[in-house]
């Protein structure tokens, strides 16, 4: 008994530069974010050094699909997550139940519709394919893209919630294929266009000037579609995450995307 005792003590005395004892109780100078590969992970890495200059150490955990880093959220396992728009974490919470929401506003990427097989819209012949993404929010931004370019009619009270079910006018029979968002840009060359999200855009080596047509930035995207900062309810007011909001709206992060980006990410303090 006195072996496993120690064994025990060992173990804790072991673990105290990470956790504040056998408790499990995390640093309190220490925030582990998720993010999506691009843009989110690089801006994160410049709030990184920011953070690290007020004595806060910030982890950056990177995921590759859209459910996992609220389901870590919701679950304690991350503190924090940086790759969503305000209108898909709002409509993940009433699908799944969860508790997220928003700290901070802090840029926005526009939806650009891109050229696979065909070279521009003028050029866009009779049932040609154009892909979408399939997740609710997003195939709804990017009809609104379609209609804004002519190209389809939508429901006059569809909005951000338009599905394909909406479309009441379709002159040159579009077929829209529907995709999961992350595998639209290898899938480009397959269809005529595609409307791809701005991380994955990036992602691909594709920018805001390639883009055949882009969400107006007067339009409602610029508003329903901004990227935020979330945690789980209750956390808003913790002193690591109110450092993160400042690092992330500092200057420095301000310059980064409009230096790196060039358009594909907006910053919106």
């Amino acid at each position: 008994m006195k072996k496993k005792i120690l064994a025990l003590t060992l173990a804790c005395a072991a673990t105290l530069s990470l956790l504040a004892g056998c408790g499990g109780k995390k640093d309190d100078k220490t925030v582990v974010v998720g993010a999506s590969p691009t843009p989110h992970a690089g801006i994160l890495e410049v709030a990184k050094e920011i953070m690290a200059e007020e004595g806060y150490t910030l982890e950056i955990k990177t995921f590759n699909d859209y459910i996992m880093p609220n389901e870590a959220v919701e679950d304690g396992s991350i503190d924090a997550n940086y790759f969503q728009h305000i209108t898909y974490m709002n409509d993940f919470n009433a699908s799944n139940g969860t508790h997220l929401v928003s700290v901070a506003e802090i840029h926005y990427e526009p939806f650009g519709l891109y050229a696979g097989k065909t070279a521009s819209l003028d050029a866009l012949s009779d049932g040609a394919q154009i892909a979408v993404p399939n997740d609710a929010t997003n195939e709804a931004r990017a009809l609104l893209l379609l209609e804004q370019e002519g190209l389809i009619t939508l429901n006059k009270d569809a909005g951000i919630n338009a599905t394909i079910l909406d479309i009441v006018d379709n002159p040159k029979n579009l077929e829209i294929v529907e995709l999961e968002a992350a595998q639209i840009p290898s899938r480009l060359a397959d269809v005529d266009l595609a409307v791809i999200n701005g991380n994955y855009a990036i992602g691909a080596g594709l920018k805001v000037s390639d883009a055949l047509a882009i969400e107006s930035a007067d339009g409602a995207a610029a508003t329903a579609y901004v990227n935020v900062l979330a945690v789980k309810e209750g956390r808003e007011n913790d002193e690591a995450i109110q450092a993160l909001v400042k690092a992330l709206k500092s200057d420095e992060v301000k310059e980064y995307m409009e230096e790196t980006y060039q358009g594909s990410v907006v910053p919106v303090f």
